[in-house]
């Protein structure tokens, strides 16, 4: 029987975490879910871990590039592992980057729903039934084949729910109002609804409309939001107000969240890239725009690139934000000073 759900999770030289992902998917209280995991070059034994769990065999899935495109003829180093709650696959690709996992994620998984929980997070052990259950309620599954929900007339493109702290047992940003039931992603941010990481849901066949994402060689940091973005644009989220993956922040080298600014340094085009779509999206207000122009100013100054001008959607708005965006690219100078 097909199964709805899909968890998966790009990793890089993070084997010592992954065994309580993986342990964390073995309680599930519902098995209505696959596991894929994205190996990005890893260089510690993450693959033989994988194959130490379970019965081994190719799962045809192909050759990816860098930046996460299957390529034709390309030789198959996929492995499926039939696990006795839910099937794992292992796809192993050249080191890209997070964003660069995504875009095999999108590519592979069939079921209707997907999900990202990281290398170094998991899920609570009844995650798995509660986001089944509220999308039940909304998609029955003799409707599968409508992209309207039966029940409501309104189309949804996932779940929005909790990320908690590991240590501290408390959700990121706290929680959502009582009276929330939908909302466009983008919205938390602006009207200040709610601060923090959350965890979304979404309905594959979306992701697949704006993947992959196109980066840039050599710039690893550039944020996956890229493409949900440009789907919590357009539609809204179902919200679930309760704990669907619990983070532990890691630090020093092993950190994706830490080190903000020299990521500004290191991915200027990325980030550049990004605030471009943010000058573009629909839902944003007028002094978000410009914050994200003044942005803009500053990575092309970074990126060295001179077409900044031409490449801005909003030109006038670009400009006024220079002084702005000045001050912004003297800060990540000060800040990355021999770091």
């Amino acid at each position: 029987m097909a199964k709805t759900l899909t968890i998966f999770t790009p990793a890089f030289n993070r084997v010592h975490t992954l065994v309580r992902t993986y342990e964390s998917l073995c309680h599930q209280t519902c098995n209505d879910f696959e596991w894929v995991i994205i190996d990005d070059g890893s260089t510690d034994n993450t693959r033989e871990w994988v194959e130490s769990l379970g019965t081994k065999r190719k799962a045809g899935h192909g050759e990816f590039d860098w930046l996460g495109r299957q390529l034709e003829n390309g030789e198959d180093s996929s492995l499926e592992i039939t696990l006795p709650k839910f099937r794992l696959t292992y796809i192993r690709k050249p080191n890209g980057g997070l964003y660069t996992g995504y875009n095999v994620a999108y590519t592979v998984i069939k079921t209707e729903l997907c999900v990202c929980v990281d290398s170094d997070d998991f899920m609570p052990d009844d995650a798995v039934e509660k986001i089944i259950n509220l999308w039940r309620r909304h998609y029955p599954e003799s409707s599968l084949k409508s992209s309207i929900s039966a029940l409501t007339g309104k189309e949804y493109c996932g779940i929005i729910g909790l990320d908690f702290y590991f240590d501290k047992g408390t959700p990121i940003g706290g929680y959502f109002p009582d009276d929330m039931t939908e909302t466009y992603r983008s919205d938390l941010f602006i009207n200040n609804i709610h601060s923090g990481d959350c965890k979304e849901v979404m309905r594959t066949e979306l992701m697949r409309k704006v993947a992959p994402q196109i980066g840039f060689e050599g710039e690893k940091n550039f944020n996956p939001a890229y493409m949900l973005a440009q789907v919590w644009d357009k539609y809204p989220l179902l919200v679930i107000n309760d704990n669907l993956c619990t983070v532990e922040y890691q630090i020093g080298a092993d950190s994706m969240s830490q080190g903000i600014y020299k990521q500004f340094v290191n991915s200027p085009r990325s980030y550049a890239k990004h605030r471009i779509l943010h000058m573009k999206m629909s839902r944003y207000p007028y002094r978000q725009k410009f914050k994200s122009a003044a942005h803009y100013v500053s990575s092309c100054i970074i990126a060295g690139d001179k077409q900044w001008l031409k490449n801005s959607p909003m030109k006038l708005t670009t400009i006024l934000a220079i002084p702005m965006g000045l001050a912004i690219y003297s800060f990540i100078k000060i800040k990355t000073w021999n770091r």
